[in-house]
């Protein structure tokens, strides 16, 4: 056994989950469960479904976290159309090119 793993629990869409994970992801978790569970929260008071004693709270909780799993996915591509620093890598590279024919005509 992984002496790095462990286990945690978190609750998400008021059910627990025990989660193996490594002990330098916990807080990543623990943020994530929070993150998501914040999210739920604001679905459920836009769009509300049942509340807990209805035998259909459960189809709700569906619902909401496709919602959530589908704004958590576009902010993530979000953040990735951000963070893609291809084009800044072509255009340094054509500059150094550049700056090494200037270079190499000008020794």
């Amino acid at each position: 056994m992984d002496d790095n793993k462990f286990l945690i629990h978190i609750e998400i869409a008021d059910k627990t989950y025990g989660l193996r994970i490594n002990r330098d992801q916990e807080e990543l978790a623990r943020k994530a469960a929070k993150q998501l569970k914040a999210a739920l929260g604001e679905y459920r008071k836009k769009y509300p479904k049942s509340t807990k004693d209805d035998p259909k709270y459960a189809e709700g909780n569906t619902d909401w976290l496709a919602m959530v799993a589908l704004q958590l996915s576009m902010e993530n591509l979000q953040w990735k159309e951000r963070n893609d620093t291809t084009p800044f890598i072509e255009k340094i590279k054509q500059m150094t090119g550049m700056l090494e024919e200037y270079m190499k005509d000008n020794e």
